[in-house]
């Protein structure tokens, strides 16, 4: 397996194991009014996150089609006047990053420079840090659900059969 092949599929094993908390997520989790971030902020910023790194730059981003400010988990204000995404909003957003993660995995080169200045390390280690990311909030929303639903793991992934 190239080093490409492998950066792809462990991505994709993330996302799908994201896929899969947000599936199984209650709807009294989704936008909890107890939880200080809620779950759908959580997967949104994993979402957005996953997107922003897959781009040469944060001068090169371009927002998802369906973006909303007041989606992003920095966003300050009154709860009440947020309205959350629906989860199938969300699986959309992760359907686009899965084809950005084949695209933009294929195209770059993986010893360049991250491409953002907060990041100063390669592509490659980017790749490794965004698929950590998405695991860390993978991780809070299993524990979240707690016993409630759960999430298989996903070691790796190709479009042919999960492993």
């Amino acid at each position: 397996m190239k080093f490409r092949e492998a950066i792809i599929s462990q991505y994709h094993a993330a996302l799908e194991m994201l896929k899969q908390a947000i599936l199984t997520c209650p709807e009294s989790l989704w936008n909890n009014p107890d939880d200080h971030t809620k779950f759908w902020q959580i997967t949104y910023h994993a979402l957005f996150y996953t997107h922003l790194y897959l781009q040469d730059s944060a001068q090169t981003f371009s927002l998802w089609s369906e973006h909303r400010d007041m989606y992003q988990l920095d966003w300050a204000g009154p709860d009440e006047l947020i309205e959350p995404p629906t989860k199938a909003l969300v699986l959309e957003y992760l359907t686009f990053c899965q084809h950005q993660v084949v695209e933009r995995v294929s195209d770059g080169g993986l010893e360049a420079a991250s491409g953002f200045d907060w990041l100063r390390f390669s592509k490659f280690e980017l790749h490794i840090y965004s698929i950590r990311h998405i695991q860390q909030h993978v991780g809070e929303l299993m524990e979240r659900m707690g016993a409630k639903a759960t999430v298989d793991w996903i070691g790796s992934y190709d479009a042919n059969h999960q492993h």
